[in-house]
């Protein structure tokens, strides 16, 4: 029955011919690591001599589709080792999010080199915070590391937790929700997934932020009480927790594969710059896929599978451009590169009078004003978020119906416009707070008016952070996801700027109180201005046409 599950498995997501149907399972066995702590680890068993080893490392589990990733990936010629990190489902322990990762990661590789069936070589493979636990032993794993498949994942988790210096409270919490989730009966999980998890949602709206695990999990979770009180960028909390400053010593093969409306691309992406910068030659594709897209998960198994048959077995796989992404919009479509990113000239788009959008530069103007209240935050919706169903591209026109919203939209494109790189927003605000949240969206406004959100930022202002003219106007930088996007002849570009997105940000309660602690919030005015003296504009990479960046 195994056989034939994972037979139409590989059959309904075109994997490679299967080496062998003939795969030994042995669960739970204990892995003791250096302080005692034993680490529960099931194990694949390809009957194939020689054969490397594929280990994933993972707080979420060893069944479902784990089991079934397992056998797939041993059919096709390798050991897999499938381990739960410690303190979760059955391993000993405590669950710290980074903490033991790397001396657990490690004394597992030494327990792989005393089994009799190891060869010396071995590969990693995993998502998200399976990727972490990649980054964390890849430096000190060396030779023996012979492949890594990094997906929806980066080296270093910091800066996407305080994006902009702000905090990711959505993507925090509800992970923090899923993790205690998984110590409940799946009965009551699945009665709190059909109410529609209402603690989340009370507890993603209550104050203060520390009080806000207890409504949604029912209990105090410590990593989120930690990361609430080390947010500042000194932190010495985090020097530990993060792996980028080693990705020079990586010698590993890294296939990296990530969703233009990923929690983790731009981190994913810094990661792979570090290491083109260290002689590398990573491999990247970018597709268009949120963090748990199903499509994400199918294309990291053909690629995983793809790089570790190059890689760890030595098996020639066929040959593709080391970057490929995938183009959104209207005729866009997936696109071969030399590299990320792609020559692009910068372009920038300016905020005019009139809410217009356009490259010429702006026209004396008044400046526009919107009023942010923290008590009624202005929403998130769409865009990076932990959740798929709740993720991605969506129509914008509810968010920017609301007063608190200020938009900035194009004349109807006479020619395409291609985008595919970095972008960034320069934003000139004068605000009565000191104290303040800027967000920047670049939208994408169909012929039937509906507004599709390509990409986006925010920045936290405080005093001191940057600084401010004679008349009190603050010019934020505001650095937004990459994007791959064709704006079609017909449609037009639009610039949204608000005071923030809740709950995927923490709302700014305009005070300066600590994150965890804060509950006055305080409402303000604030003036975008768009003059001669002060632009604001969206900078985009314009790329040339399609055919001169190949298909």
């Amino acid at each position: 029955m195994r056989r034939l599950v994972t037979r139409a498995a590989a059959a309904a997501l075109r994997l490679p011919a299967a080496r062998t149907g003939r795969i030994t399972v042995t669960r739970d066995l204990p892995v003791r690591v250096r302080d005692g702590v034993t680490l529960r680890t099931d194990h694949y068993a390809p009957d194939l001599p020689g054969a490397p080893c594929v280990l994933i490392r993972t707080p979420y589990g060893r069944g479902g589709p784990v089991r079934l990733l397992g056998r797939l990936v041993a059919e096709r010629g390798y050991h897999v080792v499938i381990q739960s990190c410690r303190g979760t489902y059955g391993s000993g322990g405590e669950f710290a999010p980074l903490v033991h990762e790397r001396d657990d990661g490690l004394d597992t590789l030494d327990w792989l080199r005393r089994q009799p069936w190891w060869t010396g070589a071995f590969g990693m493979f995993g998502a998200s915070y399976q990727g972490f636990v990649q980054w964390a032993v890849a430096a000190e794993a060396a030779d023996e590391l012979r492949a890594m498949v990094a997906v929806v994942t980066a080296s270093a988790t910091r800066d996407s937790t305080y994006a902009g210096e702000s905090f990711a409270l959505d993507t925090v919490l509800t992970w923090a929700e899923l993790l205690q989730a998984q110590t409940v009966p799946w009965l009551a999980r699945q009665w709190e997934l059909k109410r529609g998890q209402p603690r989340l949602t009370r507890a993603l709206a209550h104050l203060p932020l520390a009080e806000a695990d207890r409504i949604a999990t029912g209990v105090t979770v410590p990593f989120f009480q930690e990361w609430l009180r080390h947010h500042t960028p000194d932190a010495d909390y985090w020097r530990t927790r993060i792996f980028g400053d080693r990705i020079a010593e990586v010698r590993a093969p890294v296939a990296m594969v990530s969703g233009w409306q990923d929690i983790f691309l731009p981190a994913q992406l810094d990661d792979y710059a570090r290491l083109r910068a260290a002689g590398a030659r990573p491999r990247l594709t970018v597709g268009p896929w949120t963090h748990g897209s199903p499509g994400l998960l199918v294309a990291a198994l053909r690629e995983g599978l793809d790089w570790l048959d190059e890689h760890l077995a030595g098996r020639p796989a066929p040959g593709r451009a080391p970057v490929r992404v995938h183009v959104g919009g209207s005729g866009g479509g997936w696109r071969d590169l030399p590299d990320w990113p792609p020559p692009a000239e910068p372009a920038r788009w300016h905020l005019q009078a009139g809410h217009a959008l356009a490259p010429a530069p702006p026209a004396p103007s008044a400046p526009d004003r919107i009023f942010y209240d923290p008590a009624d935050p202005t929403p998130s919706l769409g865009g990076p978020l932990l959740v798929a169903q709740r993720a991605g591209a969506v129509d914008n026109r509810p968010v920017e119906a609301r007063r608190d919203v200020l938009t900035y939209t194009s004349a109807p494109l006479a020619a395409p416009v291609e985008v595919i790189g970095p972008v960034r927003a320069e934003i000139q605000v004068r605000s009565e707070l000191s104290y303040l949240d800027v967000f920047v969206r670049l939208c994408d406004v169909d012929r039937r008016g509906r507004s599709w959100n390509v990409c986006d930022g925010l920045v936290r202002v405080a005093p001191g952070r940057f600084p401010r003219d004679a008349s009190g106007v603050v010019r934020v930088p505001v650095t937004l996801w990459p994007a791959a996007h064709r704006f079609a002849p017909g449609h037009r570009l639009r610039v949204q700027v608000s005071g923030g997105a809740h709950p995927r940000y923490a709302r700014n309660p305009g005070t300066g109180e600590p994150l965890g602690t804060a509950v006055t919030l305080r409402a303000g005015w604030r003036e975008i201005l768009h003059d001669p003296e002060h632009p604001s504009a969206v900078v985009l990479p314009l790329v040339p046409a399609p055919s001169t960046v190949g298909r």
